[in-house]
């Protein structure tokens, strides 16, 4: 199930969150899985966002308060 659902150009894509810990790091960092299966195939991407924590239940408690607007930003930077 997606964490959120976001429509742009006509496509609906599913978001979901994940987290990243990079070597040597001791925070974790948040990642966005972007996913649209849409009518010619499906489109996928990952990104970055700029949220990091010491635990992961931190992090994906701060992913929530994320508004829908800075996703559909950072969907329509990716696909312009």
């Amino acid at each position: 199930m997606a964490w959120r659902v976001l429509s742009h150009g006509g496509e609906t894509w599913h978001v979901h969150v994940a987290a990243e810990r990079r070597p040597n790091e001791e925070s974790w960092q948040l990642v966005l899985s972007f996913r649209s299966p849409g009518p010619e195939g499906s489109s996928a991407f990952w990104a970055p966002y700029p949220l990091e924590a010491m635990s992961k239940a931190s992090l994906f408690a701060q992913a929530e308060r994320i508004p829908d607007d800075a996703l559909q930003a950072l969907l329509v930077d990716h696909v312009s």
